[in-house]
């Protein structure tokens, strides 16, 4: 018969013991399964184990299978005889392996002919311990229970790892929660300074986010990258916030000089953003510098602050360049009024807005209908 379990399984024991009241969860099952073909032999083993387990008996190795697959979260242990007529201890334990329910039960193997062969067979199938018989009351007794015991720790020490994952998952939303209000809380006070109403910045993502999901724009991109974009995109004018009010309100046309000015706004914006090291944890942070630097280049390399054109341009500063424009022309400015639908349309397709890849006007013609509900809303809701 093999020794019982030794100082190291009770160093464990206690260690986890020190732990175990940090979970606040339920002991976990309490019946003990015993699979033998033989009444006597039921009978003892239940008369050791029913003060401490509820008792389930099965009378040969087909009928306790069924019960294990039934509700394998039933059962704390079982103890499972070797020599049986209709299936044997050793394919029970083939059977419970193939369903990977060995790491979930503790299964004891008893045996009156355990030789060399069926106990390395049974350790091979990850069975926790091979006892012979005759069994003796109060050795099977500690074998059993400590192993009970520690699976039972195991389970509860789970549920505080699950519980801290989800805290920290629930934390790390809060975060990204905050970090995208402050975001926007930025890009909408720099809005209000460019005599907007608020609502520029969510359209800018509503825009880019239906380009990216609605039409081929977006292929290869994960939700997750478009997510980012998106989130990024509301940050294209963040470097507005260092032109003059003179210059960034003014109702009229500017003149050359205000318009230089008024295009450092990209290379400011991107260099802010660049200065802000709790962004670049981000997964927005790369997207929103490309985008605030390059949102108001073209494809026919006649935009700024780079003159960028053609495959030099990422797909997402485009979209969003485009969005802007759309934007621009549906909206009433301080130097215009808002244009309608197929005016805006016309304009940007028909190359009055600067030039842009035909496959994004392609792919804008696709979704612009769509992207139109948003400007019809707002008309109704202000007459």
């Amino acid at each position: 018969m093999c020794p019982p379990p030794g100082n190291d399984l009770e160093r464990m024991l206690g260690l986890i013991d020190e732990y175990a009241p940090l979970a606040d969860a339920p002991a976990g099952p309490q019946t003990m399964l015993i699979i033998d073909d033989d009444v006597i032999n039921r009978t003892v083993l239940a008369a050791i184990f029913s003060e401490h387990y509820r008792i389930e008996e099965a009378e040969d190795g087909d009928v306790g299978l069924d019960l294990i697959l039934a509700d394998p979260a039933r059962y704390c242990s079982v103890l499972l005889d070797y020599q049986m007529r209709r299936m044997n201890g050793l394919e029970v334990l083939r059977r419970l392996d193939e369903r990977g329910l060995m790491l979930r039960i503790p299964v004891f193997l008893i045996s009156a002919e355990a030789d060399a062969e069926v106990t390395r067979a049974a350790y091979e199938l990850g069975v926790m311990d091979v006892i012979e018989k005759p069994v003796i009351p109060h050795v099977v007794q500690r074998r059993v229970g400590s192993v009970v015991e520690l699976f039972a720790a195991r389970r509860r020490l789970s549920g505080v790892v699950e519980r801290q994952q989800d805290e920290l998952l629930r934390r790390a939303a809060q975060i990204i929660e905050l970090n995208q209000g402050m975001i926007e809380a930025l890009a909408t006070a720099i809005e209000f300074r460019d005599g907007e109403s608020g609502g520029h910045v969510r359209r800018i993502h509503d825009i880019t986010r239906i380009m990216l999901t609605e039409t081929s724009l977006g292929s290869g991109l994960s939700s997750s990258d478009v997510a980012s974009i998106a989130l990024a995109s509301i940050m294209h004018d963040v470097g507005k916030i260092a032109i003059p009010d003179a210059i960034l309100g003014k109702p009229g046309k500017l003149t050359s000089d205000e318009f230089e000015v008024m295009k450092t706004h990209t290379i400011v914006g991107a260099q802010m953003l660049e200065g802000i090291p709790q962004l670049h944890q981000s997964g927005a942070y790369p997207y929103a510098v490309d985008i605030a630097r390059h949102h108001h280049e073209r494809w026919d390399g006649r935009g700024y602050p780079d003159g960028l054109g053609g495959s030099d341009l990422t797909t997402w500063s485009q979209v969003v360049a485009l969005a802007d424009v759309y934007d621009a022309l549906r909206s009433k400015r301080v130097y215009k009024g808002a244009f309608g639908r197929e005016k805006a349309v016309g304009m940007i397709c028909g190359g009055e807005c600067g030039t842009f890849n035909p496959q994004l006007l392609t792919a804008f013609r696709e979704v612009e209908p769509l992207m139109s509900t948003m400007y019809e809303t707002r008309e109704e809701g202000s007459r």
